[in-house]
C-alpha cells in the first residue's frame, strides 16, 4: 500500500457491507489510502478477516458488528465514531440484499419490507447518523452504491429496482441539502458485478464471472471520487460490463 501524497491519513471511512464483495473492495481500497476504515456489516467472523487482512498490508481498520435495520444500533455507531475519532471523512453506503425472479404480486410483504430497510432505509440511518459530523467539520463525502437496476425496468425484481431508484432519489436530493456544507454526495451504478449477490433468480445476471463488472472495479470508482479536488464532485457514476448479458 502506498500513498505518495499522505492526504488522506488523517482521514476516517466508514463503510457497510464491507464484510464481502463489493464493500470489502470498497474497505481495502480506501484503507490503501492510509483512511482508517470502520467495518460494518452483521457477521463479526467475516469482518474480523477483512481487518486482519488490511492490518497485515499495513492498514487501519476497526470491526463494528451492526444490524442497519436497528436504527438504535446505527445511532450508537454514529455516537462511536463521533467519541473515538471526532471526524468521519468518507460515508460509503454499500450493504444490499437482492430478490429477483418472480412478478412483484408475489412477493412476500416481509420480503419487501427486509429489501427495503437494507436496500434504501438503512443508507437514511446512516447519512442521518453520521452527517452532523460532516456538517460540523465542513467537508466529507458521502457514496452510495446504487445499481444500474435503479436506471432500468427490471421485470421479475421490480421491488429491487425500486429499492436503487430510491436511492438515486436520496442521493440526488441530499447531495442538494448538504452541498452548502461542502459536503459531497454521489451514486455509484454498476451492472452486474460478479459477487454472487443476485443468486438464482436475478434477471439481470449472466453466467459468465469474467465478464461481468469486477468488485475492485467499483473499488476503482470509489477511489477516484474521494480524490477529486474540492471545487467540484462527480454526482454519479454508470459503470456497465464491457460484455453485455
Amino acid at each position: 500500500m502506498d500513498d505518495l501524497t499522505g492526504e488522506f491519513r488523517s482521514h476516517v471511512a466508514v463503510v457497510t457491507g464491507a464484510a464481502r464483495g463489493i464493500g470489502e473492495a470498497i474497505a481495502r481500497r480506501l484503507a490503501a489510502l492510509r483512511m482508517t476504515v470502520v467495518l460494518l456489516a452483521r457477521d463479526r467472523e467475516r469482518l474480523e478477516r477483512v481487518r486482519e487482512d488490511i492490518d497485515r498490508d499495513g492498514g487501519r481498520a476497526e470491526v463494528f458488528p451492526c444490524d442497519l435495520r436497528d436504527d438504535q444500533a446505527v445511532a450508537m455507531l454514529g455516537l462511536h465514531v463521533r467519541i473515538n475519532y471526532a471526524r468521519c471523512d468518507v460515508l460509503v453506503n454499500c450493504a444490499g440484499i437482492g430478490m429477483g425472479g418472480a412478478p412483484l404480486h408475489e412477493m412476500e410483504v416481509q420480503d419487501w419490507d427486509a429489501l427495503m430497510s437494507t436496500n434504501l432505509r438503512a443508507p437514511f440511518l446512516m447519512i442521518r447518523a453520521l452527517a452532523p459530523l460532516m456538517i460540523e467539520q465542513e467537508s466529507g463525502h458521502i457514496i452510495n452504491i446504487s445499481s444500474l437496476a435503479g436506471k432500468n425496468p427490471l421485470p421479475n425484481g421490480a421491488a429491487y429496482s425500486a429499492s436503487k431508484w430510491g436511492l438515486n432519489g436520496l442521493t440526488y436530493s441530499v447531495a442538494e441539502e448538504l452541498r452548502k456544507h461542502k459536503i459531497r454526495v454521489s451514486v455509484v451504478a454498476p451492472g452486474s458485478v460478479n459477487t454472487g449477490f443476485g443468486g438464482k433468480g436475478d434477471p439481470g445476471s449472466f453466467k459468465d464471472e469474467a465478464g461481468k463488472v469486477q468488485p475492485d472495479d467499483v473499488a476503482s470508482v470509489v477511489e477516484m471520487l474521494v480524490r477529486q479536488a474540492p471545487q467540484s464532485f462527480v454526482s454519479e457514476v454508470l459503470l456497465r460490463p464491457t460484455k453485455k448479458p
